[in-house]
């Protein structure tokens, strides 16, 4: 589904990603890990187009997504969380996850401006799939409530049903469960594996905590100064010499 080649982006003198280059199979569970600053969260901006690559390429299902502007991106059907909540704090659980279908619509400004029985039905039928959504998450008794003041487990949530309302084929988590306690960790665990099978969701995974990486990922891509130190399945990752000495600063 995604083949990334040579991948390098340099902030000036600093180099995020230097020549990265990987692949993710249609219905895979990948992990993309790696110590603070290896370069993770620039490689999801890159694929969301938030960034643009100094060089190298990104292909995702047959397209280059590197001259495909940010807009669209949503409509290739790849969809983000992010590593800071992008939430907007005054609006609504539900129309926070309505934000997520707003590429789906159809109506152009005028007709939605006239409200026409067209947009009135568009709008009808979003709101259907994000109270589905909202649902499916246990987040529907919320759904009414504003994002701010509610618990951090359940904004990540909230986060992964604006995502999920996109209808994405490609789904992209940067740091799902950092800040999470060890039960709302397992839940979410389990929730995601669900959603994926359920979905046929290809999923990509950003995150520190190595117990839900190496408990829901098939295969994992270790980053390391903006360089590709290691890939493989978890059983190997954990023995890997490159990735302990990137984590803990010594070989084992």
């Amino acid at each position: 589904m995604l083949e990334v080649r040579d991948l390098t982006v340099r902030f000036g003198g600093i180099t995020a990603l230097d020549g990265v280059s990987f692949r993710v199979r249609r219905g895979e569970m990948a992990g993309l890990i790696g110590p603070n600053g290896a370069g993770k969260t620039t490689l999801f901006n890159c694929l969301t187009r938030r960034h643009d690559a100094d060089s190298g390429t990104i292909v995702y299902e047959g397209e280059e997504l590197t001259s495909v502007a940010p807009h669209a991106i949503a409509r290739l059907g790849i969809a983000r969380t992010f590593q800071n909540l992008g939430l907007f704090p005054r609006l609504s659980v539900r129309d926070n996850v309505l934000v997520g279908a707003h590429h789906r619509g159809r109506a152009g400004f005028l007709t939605a401006a006239l409200g026409l029985p067209g947009v009135r039905r568009e709008e009808r039928a979003l709101r259907a799939d994000a109270d589905a959504v909202l649902e499916r998450l246990d987040l529907a008794r919320v759904a009414g409530h504003p994002a701010s003041g509610l618990p951090f487990g359940t904004l990540k949530r909230v986060e992964l049903a604006r995502a999920l309302v996109g209808r994405p084929r490609l789904l992209l988590l940067d740091e799902p469960v950092n800040g999470l306690n060890a039960a709302e960790v397992e839940e979410f665990a389990g929730t995601l594996g669900a959603i994926r099978d359920a979905d046929d969701l290809t999923v990509i995974v950003v995150e520190h905590h190595m117990g839900f990486v190496m408990g829901t990922c098939e295969r994992i891509v270790c980053l390391d100064f903006g360089r590709k130190i290691a890939e493989g399945p978890p059983a190997e990752i954990r023995r890997d010499p490159g990735v302990i000495e990137a984590y803990l600063g010594t070989v084992a």
